[in-house]
């Protein structure tokens, strides 16, 4: 399988398999869909990372594969492929990407549905499309200028150029930098630890702030509002509150 979904001690990794630059061609659009929905589905993944492997996140769409495709055929297929990289976006639970080497095109817009990024120093990022004639089309247009500004988006999509891992956690591409051999291991660390977290404050967190981004303030409020209300009737409060009276903040164990 191009994809594949390892579970380990509340964490889920989709992992990225197809060799030798996990290349997103429509099968692996088609399977990253399938097993994001899984994620989402399965009470035993608490948090998700997303890796491409050590030595590549992803280079981007399969070119050969969409160089066969004409204007019919990427209208039935655009959808698709914006839909599986939605899928992604979508799973209401902590979501960070592991990035190593290239993260170009659909491997940019792939780490862009994470709530966080971890980058090794030897991560390239960028959205080359312009250079190939075209434009992002599995979110990059929508979901890079959301975090890291118009501005700075249309820099980076209008001239298609790469940038370092430095330079990429200057702009906010992504939140933190380690070293190449560290960075799955920063990023498991960061899913495992939010894994033993209250699951439903953690989807009404994530919830709240995403479609609070998608509207107008007082339609964020609401969503926010009703969903710190609704939290009074977890069990997970309950725990929350009791430990913080009795044993003082960040000991609770919840279940």
């Amino acid at each position: 399988m191009t994809v594949n979904l390892e579970v380990a001690d509340g964490v889920g990794t989709l992992r990225l398999d197809r060799p030798p630059m996990n290349a997103l061609d429509v099968a692996t659009q088609d399977r990253l869909k399938e097993l994001a929905e899984e994620a989402t589905r399965r009470e035993d993944v608490r948090a998700v990372v997303v890796y491409g492997g050590e030595k590549v996140f992803a280079a981007g769409a399969d070119i050969k594969e969409m160089q066969e495709m004409d204007h019919t055929a990427m209208v039935l297929r655009a959808r698709a492929l914006q839909d599986s990289f939605t899928a992604v976006a979508r799973i209401p639970k902590p979501v960070v990407a592991a990035v190593t080497g290239y993260a170009l095109g659909g491997g940019c817009e792939l780490a862009l549905c994470a709530d966080y990024r971890i980058a090794g120093e030897n991560a390239k990022l960028g959205q080359p499309e312009i250079l190939l004639g075209l434009i992002p089309g599995a979110g990059g247009t929508q979901r890079l200028a959301r975090l890291i500004g118009p501005s700075k988006a249309k820099d980076l999509i209008f001239t298609g150029r790469q940038v370092k891992a430095d330079e990429a956690l200057a702009l906010g591409l992504v939140d933190r930098v380690v070293p190449a051999a560290e960075v799955y291991e920063a990023a498991h660390a960061w899913a495992a630890k939010l894994a033993q977290g209250p699951a439903i404050a953690l989807r009404a967190a994530k919830e709240s702030i995403d479609t609070g981004l998608e509207t107008d303030i007082e339609t964020g409020l609401a969503v926010e509002r009703n969903w710190f209300a609704g939290l009074f009737a977890t069990e997970d409060r309950a725990i929350g509150m009791r430990s913080f009276v009795e044993e003082g903040p960040g000991k609770a164990k919840f279940r």
